[in-house]
């Protein structure tokens, strides 16, 4: 596991050629210990007959035959005893079946050297004592979902003057918490503490529609900044593109374009990737993406849409190194951005039988229809 420390303590977070041959070496490493560690793993890959010593080069990944996260659902793969893990998270799925997920200590520590670089080199770690309108579930033991844990730790990285949540703990269920969030939202614009909106971009769109309809309007204190993640899931008629959504922004609230941030994570994967100033998710060291034809699941070249394979060797308590996703997505060149940044990017273009996936994004905007 030398060469999985020497990655995600890499300082150029995406610089993807320098890193090639420790990645590489990362997620043999990878994969040979937990196919040691965990028998059922080692069982699919020798049934798929793979064969290690195949990776011979960074291209080879593809090799690796990816699990998809509906499996995931269905079946828990563990490396390591659940019981004893650092962090432990859960993804809902179909039918509320969850994905059982977590670090153990140093894949903690990976983690946290992967996110600190990550949020320092988009601009989101402050010193400066920061409200916040948290757009997501107010935190709780019965909660134990990878959203709820990730919002939480957002805070972490400007430390919180006050917290505001979406949705609020109370006897036991979670409730709206609409006339909390205007309220919050007027008392910070008064202030000079800057501000954090984070959650879910069905959440933040129908936050603007109702301060639109209560005809509020205002200019949020300097290096105020929004962060949405997920989908749209059960709300995916109401889906509007980001451009619409950062000119909403900036109208109803004047938050500038650069402090406009779109997070994409998985329970599965948890590796971060934060929006360019062009919205486009560039690949960072700490991991690879193939995209995989629908039908046939052969690796596509760029420019071509298909499903969304995330490799990393991060975790070590779970074989999670090749995650399919039922995300359809498209690989570009980095050098299309414009932004500066040399690796290559993916764009979300839509999901495989969006109408039959339950998520926790999907869950939690049951909470909005019954406010309708």
């Amino acid at each position: 596991m030398k060469l999985r420390t020497k990655l995600f303590i890499t300082k150029d977070i995406y610089n993807l050629k320098s890193t090639n041959d420790i990645f590489l070496g990362a997620m043999k490493a990878n994969v040979e210990f937990h196919m040691k560690k965990c028998p059922d793993y080692k069982t699919i890959l020798d049934n798929l007959g793979f064969d290690i010593n195949s990776l011979q080069s960074i291209d080879d990944l593809d090799k690796i035959p990816p699990l998809p996260t509906s499996y995931l659902k269905n079946n828990s793969l563990l490396s390591k005893p659940f019981s004893r893990l650092l962090i432990k998270t859960t993804s809902s799925g179909t039918g509320g079946k969850k994905t059982l997920s977590g670090f153990d200590i140093s894949s903690g520590f990976c983690g946290l050297f992967m996110v600190r670089k990550v949020f320092r080199f988009h601009q989101l770690i402050s010193l400066r004592r920061t409200n916040y309108i948290i757009l997501g579930y107010q935190p709780d033991r019965s909660n134990q979902t990878a959203m709820a844990k990730a919002l939480k730790g957002f805070t972490l990285f400007a430390p919180a003057k006050k917290k505001e949540y979406a949705l609020v703990f109370v006897d036991g269920e979670y409730q709206i918490n609409k006339e909390g969030l205007i309220e919050a939202i007027l008392q910070y614009g008064k202030q000079r503490n800057p501000v954090r909106i984070i959650g879910f971009p069905a959440y933040f769109k129908m936050f603007l529609d109702e301060l639109n309809d209560r005809d509020i309007k205002m200019k949020l204190p300097q290096n105020s900044k929004v962060m949405v993640g997920g989908g749209w899931k059960a709300l995916f008629n109401e889906e509007i593109s980001k451009e619409e959504l950062f000119r909403m922004a900036n109208e109803t609230l004047g938050i500038e374009r650069q402090n406009f941030k779109d997070h994409f994570s998985t329970a599965e994967h948890p590796i971060n990737y934060v929006s360019c100033i062009n919205n486009h998710f560039h690949v960072p060291v700490f991991s690879r993406v193939i995209i995989r034809d629908v039908r046939t699941l052969e690796p596509l070249p760029q420019n071509c849409a298909g499903l969304l394979n995330l490799v990393t060797p991060l975790l070590s308590s779970m074989p999670y190194g090749s995650i399919m996703t039922d995300d359809i997505a498209i690989m570009k060149d980095g050098s299309e951005c414009g932004c500066g940044i040399r690796s290559p990017y993916f764009e979300l273009i839509g999901r495989v039988g969006l109408t039959s996936i339950k998520t926790c994004t999907q869950t939690a905007s049951e909470f909005l229809d019954n406010t309708k």
